[in-house]
């Protein structure tokens, strides 16, 4: 280059558009059905009667409801032994090429309010394996389809739940140190709507891992609903309008498995017959609140 010649313009960032980011996702192997074992294999929790998209990803699959905008499930498998803690986070959320963006909940629902994008798949869960794999993992987890809206509020049961995985893995440390979990909201009619999407007030996941050289299975519930013994009045008048809806904070609960289907309607295989929760007696029992770890239930 002549010394006198003007400088050349910055190089402009290359952006990938739909049709290249699409064809990079079709490559991905998603969930693995047979990850704990060829004699257990676990389904996609789905539900036959509602119109669904089944969209793999690295190491883990969502299981989409255009319908509502949001994912009805999603499955990931854990390989504990190669997790990868160290993966720098960039939260750049994208939409998923494979489906209209209008069937997706973007930024627009979560921009200038109290809601947050709250993970499905834990951003860690499916970062394990090569360098270059873990590092398509992580970016795969920050697709709008894998989000849900979540109150901001960081308590006690939201620490709790982030955690779930991290204790679970450490208890399945002495058996397998595998675990495939599935996760969601518990979508109901009922469900506030704001944006354009309604709000899911409870999520589930339930947890299968090998115990015992057997299959195994624990359930949790996080519910958002807003706590009307602190904010009735609130509440049940509704939010101010243009407003996200009152959402109370985080409880977690440990329940059956034949809950969590019941509630969603979801289809979950074996799972409800290897809880590893006690069979109680009264209602008021069969939902243990859970104030730390210590009061999970991992044996039955």
């Amino acid at each position: 280059m002549n010394p006198s010649d003007p400088p050349l313009p910055p190089a402009s960032p290359v952006v990938a558009g739909p049709d290249a980011r699409r064809a990079a996702l079709a490559g991905r192997s998603g969930y693995d059905e047979a990850f704990l074992g060829p004699v257990v294999p676990l389904a996609l929790p789905v539900r036959d009667t509602i119109e669904t998209v089944i969209l793999p990803y690295t190491h883990f699959t969502v299981v989409f409801r255009p319908d509502r905008r949001l994912a009805a499930s999603t499955a990931v498998c854990i390989e504990g032994g190669a997790l990868v803690e160290d993966m720098p986070r960039e939260d750049v959320w994208e939409f998923d090429p494979r489906l209209p963006e209008e069937q997706q909940a973007g930024d627009e629902i979560y921009r200038n309010n109290s809601l947050d994008r709250g993970h499905l798949v834990r951003r860690l869960d499916p970062v394990w394996g090569a360098p270059a794999v873990a590092a398509l993992a992580n970016t795969d987890t920050f697709h709008f389809t894998n989000a849900a809206p979540q109150s901001d509020v960081f308590n006690q049961g939201k620490q709790l739940w982030q955690g779930l995985e991290n204790h679970l893995l450490d208890h399945a440390a002495e058996y397998d140190r595998k675990l495939s979990v599935l996760t969601g909201p518990v979508l109901q009619d009922s469900d506030p709507p704001y944006r354009g999407v309604q709000v899911p007030m409870r999520f589930w996941k339930v947890a299968a891992f090998i115990q015992d050289g057997a299959l195994a299975a624990a359930a949790y519930v996080l519910d958002q609903s807003p706590d009307l013994s602190r904010d009735a009045e609130r509440a049940l008048a509704g939010a101010t309008a243009g407003a996200p809806p009152p959402l109370g904070p985080f409880r977690t609960y440990q329940v059956p498995v034949s809950d969590v289907a019941e509630i969603t309607e979801l289809e979950f295989g074996p799972l409800p017959d290897v809880d590893v929760m006690p069979v109680f007696r009264t209602p008021e029992e069969r939902w243990r609140r859970l104030e730390s770890y210590a009061d999970m239930v991992l044996h039955p």
